[in-house]
């Protein structure tokens, strides 16, 4: 029996009845030999941690634009965050851990560089709109391996295209992922956002913690251990009491932490120095976008990639910028735009 099988039929043991096993996956697009010894959501999870985009997010915001303190996070630390409490939360509910490993790391492939502010231009300027959910989708399905897309599995790109969660209610059936592994994602994205926004918040001096209302602190506590800790442990409880195939949460720490994030939002994501610095992000990325589409050959130059049959100039165009780490788009306006010191050959 091959290890593969081994860890299929040991799925079948242990995991939950609401978990997703290996077996009853959709499949791929493009049907492939299984491997001996990985599952077809551990090839999943390994084929996102092996991408260049999954390299790229240590360079690519998350709040605060290139810091260079080391401590503040990144894209590519806050998907290994959302990771280690989706596992968390899904070992205890007894699912699919690798399932829930994948679609952590991979649900934000696509986002794009100076965080929400790169995001918020190129919705504003590519023709129908940039959305990174979608975007996401894009990279695993199309721009990874020069065009080939990763060909992950339909409950991988599930949980990847139903993470976000807006400024809405945090349990929207309209977006919730088929699967309870996909649930438990979007809901830690949340929890460790919430939570990571608010160390880096008072790390930057931006706030303090006692600048934060004491109605969040008193429910969800005053270290970032015991605001995580309170948050997952609700998570767990109230799933495992409901019983179905659902991952929720309880209303009153559901009303704190919507309460957090919009206190973030006017306070922090909102603040002057935050708003000026995505401000001359955001001209960053309209002057590039608005450069290639105007000057072809250079872009091809630059892009050195084949273009997808049917793709527009600017379509491309959108999806170099989107793929740009914090630096890579500073560098390449430098190089375009600003003058240089004249240096004798």
């Amino acid at each position: 029996m091959k290890i593969r099988e081994q860890s299929e039929q040991n799925e079948k043991k242990i995991l939950s009845k609401f978990a997703t096993l290996s077996t009853e996956t959709k499949g791929r697009i493009r049907e492939e030999k299984e491997c001996d010894i990985r599952t077809c959501f551990q090839r999943d999870r390994d084929r996102i941690i092996h991408s260049k985009a999954f390299r790229r997010m240590k360079h690519k915001t998350q709040v605060f634009l290139s810091p260079t303190n080391d401590h503040y996070r990144t894209r590519l630390t806050h998907v290994i965050e959302v990771a280690q409490i989706a596992r968390t939360i899904s070992k205890a509910l007894m699912l699919n851990e690798d399932l829930t490993e994948a679609i952590a790391l991979g649900h934000d492939l696509g986002h794009t560089p100076f965080g929400h502010a790169g995001e918020a231009v190129l919705n504003e300027i590519f023709p129908g709109g940039f959305k990174h959910v979608i975007h996401s989708l894009r990279v695993v399905e199309y721009l990874e391996r020069d065009g080939k897309g990763l060909n992950l599995t339909y409950e991988v790109k599930d949980g990847i295209a139903k993470h976000s969660k807006g400024m809405g209610p945090l349990d929207n059936p309209k977006y919730r992922p088929n699967t309870m592994e996909g649930q438990a994602v979007r809901i830690s994205d949340l929890v460790a956002y919430a939570n990571h926004d608010l160390d880096d918040a008072v790390r930057s001096g931006i706030i303090s913690i006692d600048d934060v209302p004491k109605k969040y602190i008193s429910v969800l506590g005053k270290t970032s251990s015991e605001r995580i800790n309170k948050m997952v442990t609700d998570i767990i409880f109230e799933t495992i009491k409901l019983g179905e195939k659902k991952v929720v949460i309880s209303s009153e720490i559901e009303e704190v932490i919507v309460g957090l994030r919009s206190y973030l939002f006017d306070t922090v994501y909102m603040d002057e120095r935050i708003k000026g610095t995505f401000g001359k992000a955001k001209k960053v990325i309209k002057e590039l976008y608005e450069y290639f589409c105007e000057n072809e050959e250079v872009f091809w130059k630059l892009y050195k990639k084949t273009p997808i049959e049917g793709d527009s100039l600017e379509r491309s165009v959108c999806d170099f910028i989107a793929g740009m780490t914090d630096s890579y788009a500073i560098a390449t306006y430098e190089k375009l735009f600003l003058p240089k010191r004249w240096q004798k050959d």
